[in-house]
């Protein structure tokens, strides 16, 4: 069985702010699980668990990261599939651990340098996957690399993706779809020189995204590109939120 995105969480320098920031665009709600070991809380639309959010750590600060959206993906075996990612070529950024009576995690990057992280919960029971679209969740997962092939060859080999339509975007390359199981839930581009380095990004979904747009200007955060419409009668924007972090919208209604 193919393994998918399963989790998104917001690493940050103001919780505070970015909390009424993501509040005021999406309507969620935030709270606190009471975990032992960190500050962590997560945002919740009309009752589901949609993202995490927490202080971005020191360590990784002093490493010259910044406020991102950053993914999980499922895993069966946390340890086998970092040691595998690492044998493929890839990276381990964070060995394996366990946060007590929650799951077990580690943070990797593909061969050119895209990270994410693998998650096991410690329930045994991966998360549920959502309708295509869902409103205030998730709706697609997009990979900007050097090399779509490569990359897409590595996501194969390792969590048994496959291949969907390959769009032609023209001097932008080709826009290649992907799917863990049935439709496609994201695509893998070439990064454009403005992009610094090969990452993933994640597409909320909103009702209309005009409005959406609104509330992003109004919170404090900045739209860079969109709307845009795309292929399959969508449209989407890319956004910077007040602290820096970079995240895209998507919505069927513009």
């Amino acid at each position: 069985m193919a393994q998918g995105f399963c989790w998104v969480e917001l690493l940050t320098s103001d919780v505070e702010a970015a909390q009424a920031f993501y509040d005021a665009i999406f309507g969620w709600t935030c709270a606190a699980p009471g975990h032992a070991q960190r500050d962590y809380r997560m945002f919740f639309h009309e009752g589901a668990a949609a993202a995490g959010l927490m202080l971005l750590p020191e360590e990784a600060k002093a490493q010259g990261a910044r406020p991102s959206w950053f993914g999980y993906i499922a895993s069966p075996d946390v340890d086998a599939d970092a040691a595998g990612i690492v044998a493929a070529g890839g990276h381990l950024f964070r060995a394996p651990e366990t946060l007590e009576k929650i799951g077990r995690f580690a943070v990797v990057g593909d061969p050119q340098g895209a990270a994410f992280a693998l998650w096991a919960g410690l329930s045994g029971v991966d998360a549920r996957d959502r309708p295509p679209m869902t409103v205030g969740h998730v709706g697609w997962h997009e990979l900007f690399c050097d090399d779509v092939e490569q990359a897409f060859a590595f996501y194969s080999s390792r969590f048994g993706w496959t291949k969907g339509e390959a769009l032609d975007m023209g001097p932008m390359g080709v826009y290649q779809l992907f799917a863990t199981g049935g439709a496609p839930v994201g695509g893998m581009m070439r990064r454009q020189p403005a992009i610094p380095q090969p990452f993933w990004n994640h597409y909320f979904t909103v009702a209309a995204l005009d409005a959406t747009l609104e509330n992003v200007a109004k919170a404090g955060g900045n739209v860079v590109h969109g709307p845009a419409e795309v292929p399959g009668g969508a449209w989407i924007a890319q956004c910077f939120d007040p602290q820096g972090a970079f995240f895209s919208l998507v919505a069927v209604k513009r």
